[in-house]
C-alpha cells in the first residue's frame, strides 16, 4: 500500500492530476489540427483542420475516417465520412461570429478498431464574457461564512508516518475540525526536518475519492506543503476503499443540495480550503508570509476561490479549473464541469433554486474577486472542462496573471507543464 501511496505523492509533486494522465500512446496515431499554429482565429476567418492517420510512422492510404465540426459541447453542426486517399485531408471547418471554440472530432476505423482525435479552434477566447449570475450578497454570504467557521476549534490532530518520513522531511497524517463541531478536514502534511521558517504550498485536489501520498519533492526543497482531501475521511486507507466510497455515497457528491446554498455540498469544501491554511499559518515552521495554493480540475476550481476567500494566500497556481460559469448551457454554449445543465442534467438541474445556489459557488465569481499573481494553464481541447468556461473565469480575473497554452492537451498535462508551474510556484514561494 505504501508504494501505491507514494506513487500518489510523486504525482502530486509532478503536478499532474491523478485523475486525468496523460494519454497511453496508441499503435495507429489520429492528428487533428487547425490551419493556425497557435489554433487561435479572428471572428468570421475560415478555419480549415487537417485530418491525418498514421501507423508505424506513416501516413494510412484509403484510410476510413468519419468526423463532426461543432461548437464545443453542443451538437455538431457538420458530418461527413471520408476515405483519406493519401491518409491525410483538409476540411473545410466553417467559423464562429461570437467567441468561443469549433471542434473537430475524427475517428477513424483500422482494422476493425476505432481511433479517435480532435482539435479546438479559439475564436477570440480572450472575449469570452460570463453567463453567470454575481449575486449582489456574494460576499455577505462568504464573510459571513467564515466568520461562523473562525468560531469553529481548529483541534488539530497530527499523527508520524514514519514509514513515509525521509532523511529530510517528516510527514504526518492530519485531521483538523472543518466548518462545523464534528466535521473533519484530513490531509497529508510534510515538513522539513532542518530547524528554519518555511513558506507554505497548499494542494487541493482533483474531483473523485482517493488517498494521498503528500508532496515530499517540495518539502525536500525547502517548502512546507499540505495536501488535503475533501470528504471528511481519512486519507491513508486502502485505495480501495475510497473506490467503493467513489461508487458508493459519494458518487455524485457534487450534486448534493444543490437547491440550498447554505447546505451544498461545495460550503463544506470550499471553508475546508480555508481551515486548512488556519493550520498552515499556525504551524511554528511557517515563515508567517508565504502561502500559495495549487491544484487541477476540481483542485484548479479550489486554487481559485481559496485565493479569492483567503488573503493570506500570496499566489495561486491553476491547471484547468472546473466549476466555471456552469450556465453556459443556459446559454446555449459549453458549461463548465460537472456540467449540471447539460443536455443530460438540464431537466433535473433547471430549477430556480438551483441556479441561484450555482451562483454563490462558480469560479467565474471567485476570480472578479482575486487579488494575488496566478499562473494557469490549460488546452484546448480539454473535454471535461471546457475551455470557453475556463476563460470566462480568467477573463474576469484583473490580478497579475499568466496562462500557458497547451493546445492540444485534453484534461491531462505534460510534463512540461507540470515542471513550469512547480518553477513558478518555487520561484515565488522562495523569492528566487
Amino acid at each position: 500500500m505504501f508504494k501505491k501511496l507514494a506513487l500518489l505523492g510523486l504525482i502530486w509533486a509532478l503536478r499532474l492530476p491523478i485523475a486525468f494522465s496523460q494519454p497511453t500512446e496508441k499503435f495507429v496515431k489520429v492528428l487533428v489540427a487547425a490551419d493556425h499554429a497557435d489554433w487561435t482565429y479572428k471572428l468570421g476567418e475560415k478555419v480549415k483542420f487537417t485530418i491525418a492517420v498514421f501507423k508505424n510512422g506513416n501516413l494510412v492510404k484509403d484510410a476510413k475516417v468519419r468526423y463532426e465540426i461543432g461548437p464545443e459541447k453542443q451538437e455538431p453542426s457538420k458530418k461527413e465520412a471520408i476515405s483519406l486517399a493519401t491518409g491525410s485531408q483538409i476540411i473545410d471547418g466553417g467559423t464562429m461570429t461570437t467567441s468561443g471554440f469549433l471542434r473537430c472530432v475524427a475517428i477513424a476505423e483500422i482494422d476493425g478498431k476505432e481511433y479517435r482525435n480532435l482539435s479546438t479552434a479559439a475564436f477570440e477566447p480572450l472575449t469570452i464574457s460570463p453567463t453567470v449570475e454575481n449575486p449582489a450578497d456574494f460576499d455577505t454570504f462568504w464573510r459571513e461564512a467564515k466568520d461562523e467557521l473562525a468560531k469553529i476549534p481548529i483541534d488539530a490532530k497530527m499523527t508520524l508516518l514514519p514509514e513515509r518520513c525521509t532523511e529530510k522531511v517528516n510527514v504526518y497524517h492530519v485531521n483538523l475540525q472543518n466548518f462545523k463541531i464534528g466535521a473533519r478536514l484530513y490531509g497529508i502534511l510534510c515538513v522539513p526536518k532542518k530547524e528554519g521558517k518555511y513558506p507554505a504550498l497548499l494542494q487541493v485536489p482533483g474531483a473523485g475519492v482517493r488517498p494521498y501520498g503528500g508532496d515530499i519533492n517540495n518539502a525536500e526543497k525547502g517548502i512546507i506543503t499540505f495536501q488535503i482531501g475533501i470528504h471528511g475521511i481519512p486519507v491513508t486507507m486502502d485505495p480501495s476503499v475510497y473506490t467503493d466510497l467513489g461508487a458508493g455515497i459519494l458518487n455524485g457528491y457534487p450534486n448534493y443540495n444543490l437547491d440550498d446554498k447554505n447546505r451544498f455540498f461545495y460550503k463544506r469544501v470550499y471553508l475546508g480550503c480555508v481551515r486548512a491554511n488556519d493550520f498552515l499559518t499556525s504551524l511554528p515552521q511557517y515563515d508567517g508570509s508565504n502561502l500559495a495554493v495549487t491544484g487541477g480540475s476540481q483542485g484548479g476550481a479550489l486554487s481559485i476561490v481559496t485565493a479569492a476567500l483567503d488573503s493570506r494566500v500570496k499566489w495561486l497556481g491553476a491547471f484547468y479549473p472546473a466549476l466555471a460559469d456552469v450556465t453556459g448551457y443556459l446559454k446555449g454554449r459549453a458549461g463548465g464541469w460537472p456540467h449540471y445543465f447539460d443536455k443530460w442534467s438540464r431537466a433535473y438541474n433547471e430549477t430556480k433554486e438551483k441556479i441561484a445556489t450555482v451562483g454563490y459557488y462558480d469560479v467565474v465569481n471567485f476570480a472578479r474577486r482575486v487579488k494575488v499573481p496566478g499562473m494557469y494553464s490549460w488546452g484546448f481541447n480539454d473535454e471535461t472542462c471546457p475551455p470557453t468556461s475556463m476563460y470566462a473565469a480568467y477573463n474576469v480575473i484583473t490580478a497579475p496573471k499568466e496562462l500557458f497554452l497547451a493546445l492540444d492537451t485534453g484534461h491531462w498535462t505534460y510534463p512540461e507543464q507540470g515542471e513550469k508551474m512547480n518553477n513558478w510556484l518555487q520561484e515565488k514561494l522562495k523569492g528566487k
